[in-house]
């Protein structure tokens, strides 16, 4: 997986690219805890994202938590078979997807 930032105002625009899974959620969430203090949004960009597994979407969710103690949090871009995903798992109900 491919992690790429881009400063926005009031926080971060996170692009992701490849397989989020169980080798690289860890990476994800070691890279957002050093830039999660004094945030206010975050936005992960999925459309270079081809799959995503449990642990990757422990870490979205463990996001989600943070932002929602101190901002917003966005999902943008997400193709149909991580859509499919994020439904079967009612993280639809959870998540900001635009």
């Amino acid at each position: 997986m491919t992690i790429r930032e881009e400063k926005v105002e009031k926080g971060f625009l996170i692009y992701l690219s490849g397989r989020l899974d169980t080798v690289t959620a860890p990476d994800l969430e070691k890279y957002m805890s050093n830039r999660l203090e004094s945030l206010q949004f975050l936005a992960l960009d999925l459309k270079e994202l081809q799959y995503i597994s449990s642990a990757g979407l422990r870490v979205i969710l463990y996001l989600q938590k943070a932002m929602n103690r101190q901002g917003a949090m966005e999902i943008r871009n997400v193709n149909e078979v991580n859509m499919e995903v994020f439904e079967m798992t009612g993280f639809v109900d959870i998540l900001t997807i635009i």
